[in-house]
């Protein structure tokens, strides 16, 4: 449980057993929306959860659960870190292990009478000696001995569900099912007992039809149920590196304790080869570890003491002491595993086609399925009961709407778990799609094209410089910038620190936002920054136009120093360009994209990192405040603008943008504005999410094709629209093969995405 978007609700996770179709998931919303002070309701048939925001003045969790179970469903309410991501993955393998057994009991009873029965009409001769052995009447009541058995012990399921969804009016799957299968042991139950009730033409038996229906149905849920375990395989993979226990040290002792019983500020030891159990700082000793499940990088990190440590990453060498900082659901991974259980949960926009259609769809299946029985009842060949019977049956069968709900949410939850195996987090749902229709992607320069980590490359003095020597520019310069945590800061702090330059105390420090600092260091005025606060404070450094210049051209910063109103020095500071930079770019053009960098960066630097790595257009000498006005100049014209960033300063960007996307070694401030997380610092993961946006919207019309269309051209074949011409009819065995591979079909299709490669790797 967890707040939602506004302040006054309160979003729950409910976890929903029993449902089949995409009428079923109508079914819960509706129930759920109804519920008193509920805002929202949003169920996901693949992940069998319902996402609920809802007043906590006005409504209570136990009601909707009660809601969910009036309607003829369980619910349970999801605790963060309470272990169900691995609770379902047992669930549904001893799901898949139940159907398993019920088909094959169904399968051992259902092939005598298939043989028995379809055998005649195949062979002649086998007719002929099942007649003369076994007769005509006993090989009926014999079916019907077998086919009861089917229907009364593996097939219970869908009579116990589908006639109390239908007392309820509220039909679905599994109604569809029991009427189609219920119509045709009925029929040859009256045919076999009482045939004197039935035309003389009209006495025939259809308990085969019953039992296959059943049969094929159970080896569809069986392939489906297998096939949809293996769609949460990547929540699995994330929780299975949360260790289990933790070696506390008590009294100086290391004492092994289960990870739910640690505590912030506890000290666990941590040892070569074993995986870090919660996120914390390092207290004492050093060691390399493994962070690729987090950021995708090969090469084991050097740690030492002081630096964080994440839950779940590994220890390669070393060993040492971590004093815990986060437990339970804030360590990083927990909000990893979470941010993939929202993507995976998501409802799509191009649901909403979907809703409308199956929210009239099964009782308009019932209605033609009535109306074919009618029509040929009135106008069918002889005999007219038999056939109508069968027809009405072969589309009561064929139209069950499994695919129509499994659709879109299967290829959700395989694309946003490959994502997150490839190191991308979609934080919102619906950014799947929005990002697939970008236009633009606009870049912020600093910690996201670069590595974040300028140094000072070159430092020159004003020809009448107030200070006597670099060093002691450096001392009063550092000084002031010590109070900063800009990268520009951090390398001159570092500068000064090579030179063994002692700091001095600074007075009334002020930070310029996207200017630079000032502050006074031993009655002396600092300021320090960019051409604009030099400007702003009135100082002349046109003494170093040219240089400046020249330095641009390099890709190098300009830095501006004054020094009691005067121009004192200009220092040049590098941030390298990141490796993968430009393949990034490359990637993006490759996919028909056009690039953008915002930086407040000054212009000539801006421009010299942009022709290095091939950007289109580049803003530069942008404010904070203004870098959300150079995306919207980006998204004139209906142009989608994707803009990644990574500091607190891109924050507002980040929202702005149709698609945020941060990058996950930056700060919290831009990971929650964004839609999109990159959990490393490459850029090829902007490629790589586009990409895989694009492969996810593309399965989902694969699929969403494959279900309409599938329904669209085989309820009319099953209704006998091609008999008077054609002599073409489905049968309801047939009709149930087909719908049984049709979920198979979808499922197996957004499966194909886990083989998702990024091109730009």
């Amino acid at each position: 449980m967890r707040a939602a978007t506004s302040p006054s609700l309160i979003q729950l996770d409910l976890a929903v057993e029993g449902m089949t179709c995409a009428s079923c998931v109508k079914r819960v919303e509706r129930v759920l929306s109804a519920v008193p002070g509920v805002q929202s309701a949003s169920v996901n048939l693949a992940t069998e959860r319902a996402q609920v925001s809802y007043d906590p003045d006005s409504a209570a969790p136990d009601a909707m659960v009660a809601a969910v179970g009036r309607a003829g469903y369980a619910a349970q309410v999801i605790v963060a870190q309470d272990g169900h991501a691995e609770r379902q993955a047992q669930a549904r393998d001893a799901d898949a292990r139940r159907l398993g057994v019920a088909l094959a009991v169904a399968v051992a009873l259902t092939l005598p009478v298939f043989v028995i029965e379809m055998g005649g009409h195949l062979v002649p001769a086998w007719h002929h000696w099942m007649h003369a052995t076994l007769g005509r009447q006993n090989s009926w009541l014999l079916q019907f001995v077998l086919t009861t058995a089917v229907l009364a012990w593996p097939g219970r399921h869908f009579f116990t569900l589908g006639l109390s969804a239908l007392w309820r009016r509220a039909p679905e799957m599994n109604s569809l099912v029991a009427l189609g299968a219920g119509a045709a042991w009925g029929y040859s139950t009256v045919a076999t007992f009482a045939p004197q009730w039935l035309p003389e033409g009209a006495r025939a038996v259809y308990f085969e039809a019953a039992a296959v229906i059943v049969t094929l149905i159970l080896l569809g849920r069986m392939l489906e149920a297998r096939a949809k375990g293996r769609t949460g395989a990547a929540i699995r993979r994330l929780a299975a590196l949360q260790p289990r226990s933790a070696r506390v040290l008590r009294a100086g002792q290391p004492v092994d304790v289960p990870v739910d019983e640690v505590r912030v500020g506890d000290q666990v030891l941590v040892r070569p080869g074993e995986q870090i159990p919660l996120d914390g700082e390092i207290a004492e000793g050093r060691s390399y570890i493994d962070e690729s499940m987090l950021t995708g990088e090969p090469v084991p990190v050097e740690k030492t003491t002081g630096d964080t440590a994440t839950g779940g990453t590994l220890n390669t060498s070393g060993s040492f002491t971590l004093r815990v900082t986060h437990t339970g659901a804030d360590t990083q991974l927990a909000r990893i595993i979470r941010m993939v259980e929202d993507a995976q949960g998501a409802r799509l926009p191009v649901q909403a086609l979907v809703d409308r259609i199956t929210g009239w769809f099964v009782p308009a299946v019932m209605a033609a399925a009535l109306l074919t029985f009618a029509v040929w009842l009135v106008w069918g060949p002889e005999p007219a009961l038999a056939s109508a019977l069968v027809h009405a049956v072969a589309v009561l069968i064929i139209a069950c709407p499994c695919a129509m709900g499994l659709a879109t949410p299967t290829s959700i939850m395989v694309g946003t778990g490959r994502a997150a195996d490839l190191g991308v987090l979609f934080r919102h749902g619906d950014a799947l799609q929005t990002l697939r229709g970008v236009d633009v992607v606009a870049f912020d320069k600093t910690g996201t094209l670069t590595l974040g980590k300028p140094a000072l490359a070159a430092l020159r003095l004003a020809p009448d410089a107030p200070v006597a020597s670099e060093d002691e520019l450096l001392r009063l310069l550092a000084s002031v910038q010590a109070r900063s945590e800009h990268p520009i800061a951090q390398a001159v702090v570092a500068a000064a620190r090579e030179r063994r330059v002692e700091l001095l105390a600074t007075e009334d420090f002020i930070a310029e936002s996207g200017a630079g600092v000032r502050g006074r260091v031993q009655g002396r005025s600092i300021a320090t920054g960019a051409a604009r606060l030099m400007a702003a404070q009135q100082v002349d450094v046109s003494v170093f136009g040219q240089q400046a210049a020249e330095w641009g051209r390099k890709g190098w910063t300009p830095v501006y120093v004054a020094i009691d109103g005067r121009a004192a020095a200009m220092l040049a500071v590098a941030d390298p360009i990141k490796p993968t930079a430009k393949q990034a770019i490359a990637a993006l053009h490759a996919q028909e994209l056009r690039t953008a960098m915002i930086t407040g960066d000054n212009r000539e630097t801006a421009q010299a990192v942009a022709r290095e790595l091939g950007i289109d257009d580049v803003h530069a000498e942008v404010l904070p405040q203004d870098k959300v006005r150079a995306v919207q100049a980006l998204g004139q014209d209906g142009r989608r603008v994707a803009f990644v960033g990574d500091g607190i300063n891109d924050a507002p960007a980040l929202a702005a943008a149709d698609v945020g996307v941060a990058i996950g070694t930056g700060t919290d401030v831009a990971i929650e504005a964004a839609s999109v997380v990159l959990m490393a610092g490459d850029p090829n993961g902007v490629p790589t999410a586009i990409a895989i946006s694009r492969a996810t919207l593309a399965n989902i019309r694969q699929n969403l094709f494959w279900a309409f269309a599938y329904n669209a051209a085989l309820i009319p074949l099953a209704a006998g629209a091609l008999y008077p011409a054609y002599g073409v009819a489905l049968s309801p065995m047939l009709a149930a093969g087909a719908m049984a591979l049709s979920s198979v079909f979808v499922v197996g299709n957004a499966l194909r995405l886990k083989a998702f490669r990024p091109a730009a790797a």
